[in-house]
């Protein structure tokens, strides 16, 4: 008896730069490698000032293929990574096509849109048989752009919806109510939530590691660590945070606290100018980049996030699976992170899971803190609860689990599609 052919599934996110969508396309890559599926990864180059994480992709034995025309900004090289995304599709002749992210949806898309007419069928209304989903991470239609640029930008993401997407995978139940009810894009049908899952077990015994990041930064046993973990780019506003640490300081002049960005990117030197400018030298170490992330959330005793917009963000997930208390602008699908709301005071909200704080509001970011640093309680109550739920929630396993039944429900309509337009030509042969 013959084997069944594997399914195959092209992967394509424009750049494997720091974050969460690197991680988690490199685990589904990686873990959609057997029996049933054959991935293959495709991404583009890294810009100067961001940090590459080709290494975490390569270290769970995942080999991307490369296109360097392929970047975030738009460019006439736009056109030649469609060409060569075509040409790919053509050798490799994918069952799913699997988009990440804004631009590798758009490029990738336009050229599986190509691909599957690109065929003598097509002259009868017979395409190639290939599906196509994207998924959201996060998306551009607010605090990335000015507003032309922005609203270009949704119109595209809505006609590619249209007519070259068949599933819309996002990794919140409010990220799929932005995307599609208040901005229009894609019809509800076509949406899936999908979490985020993570290597669980690489924060196991997280108590053992608390003070290797503290023994770096030189910090005292009695004085808490709060810290910010992303990449220095201008939608995590890190203005904001610094712009709290100091207000933080007026309201609890005598607390011994110690603050740290740990992150890199294009933003840096000024937001160091900044720190030094607000007097906060003594107050914010600059860790830079890290490769290891089951260490230092380990030191950190509070983790915040100041984002204006937000998917799901890995940090506070990451965060959580230490029982690391959390406090964040609710943005995106930090407010299903964040869970329940409990009680409001002082502008900021304390939820089930952390404290949720408006977008931009400095004076409430800083109260919250300020709550966090003087009740121990709090920190240890937020920290189980978000350790509980991320557990049970956001593995990797799960996730995997979640997109093979995607995957295997969207190949059902190929079949379904198939075996229906066979009927069909049985019929009329019959006539």
């Amino acid at each position: 008896m013959p084997e069944t052919p594997k399914t195959k599934i092209i992967r394509i996110i424009a750049r494997l730069n720091v974050g969460g969508p690197a991680k988690h396309v490199a685990w589904l890559t990686a873990g959609l490698q057997n029996a049933n599926y054959q991935s293959l990864l495709v991404t583009g180059s890294v810009p100067d000032g961001e940090e590459d994480m080709g290494y975490f992709a390569e270290s769970l034995g995942v080999l991307p293929v490369y296109i360097r025309e392929m970047s975030r900004e738009i460019s006439p090289n736009d056109l030649v990574t469609v060409w060569k995304l075509v040409r790919l599709f053509l050798r490799e002749r994918p069952n799913i096509i699997h988009t990440h992210t804004a631009k590798a949806g758009t490029v990738g898309r336009v050229a599986g849109l190509i691909y599957r007419w690109s065929t003598p069928g097509a002259l009868v209304g017979r395409p190639r048989e290939c599906k196509f989903v994207h998924t959201y991470h996060g998306h551009v239609f607010h605090s990335y752009y000015g507003p032309l640029k922005t609203k270009a930008f949704l119109e595209i993401e809505k006609l590619l919806a249209r007519i070259a997407t068949d599933r819309i995978f996002v990794v919140s139940d409010q990220q799929r109510e932005e995307i599609n009810q208040r901005f229009g894009v894609g019809k509800a049908n076509q949406f899936r939530v999908v979490p985020l899952g993570l290597d669980l077990k690489a924060f196991n015994d997280w108590p053992s590691r608390r003070q290797l990041l503290r023994q770096e930064l030189g910090v005292a046993e009695e004085t808490l660590v709060i810290g910010i973990v992303g990449r220095l780019t201008e939608v995590k506003n890190h203005q904001m945070f610094l712009q709290t640490v100091a207000k933080f300081k007026d309201l609890s002049p005598q607390s011994k606290v110690h603050f740290v960005v740990i992150g890199d990117g294009s933003l840096r030197q000024s937001l160091e100018a900044m720190s030094e400018s607000l007097g906060l030298e003594n107050k914010v170490t600059f860790a830079g980049g890290r490769k290891d992330p089951e260490n230092f959330y380990a030191g950190l005793d509070v983790v915040s996030l100041t984002s204006l917009n937000e998917g799901t963000p890995l940090t506070l997930i990451e965060a959580m699976a230490n029982a690391r208390p959390v406090i964040s602008t609710a943005v995106g699908g930090v407010v299903d992170l964040l869970g329940d709301e409990v009680q409001q005071q002082n502008g900021y909200t304390e939820c089930h899971r952390g404290l949720s704080v408006p977008s931009g509001d400095v004076a409430a970011f800083a109260a919250g803190l300020a709550r966090l640093v003087a009740d121990k309680d709090l920190r240890q109550r937020l920290g189980n609860n978000g350790l509980e739920f991320v557990s049970n929630n956001y593995s990797k396993e799960r996730l995997l689990g979640d997109i093979v039944k995607l995957y295997d429900e969207l190949l059902r309509t190929v079949t379904t599609s198939v075996a229906s337009r066979s009927h069909e030509r049985s019929l009329r042969s019959r006539a």
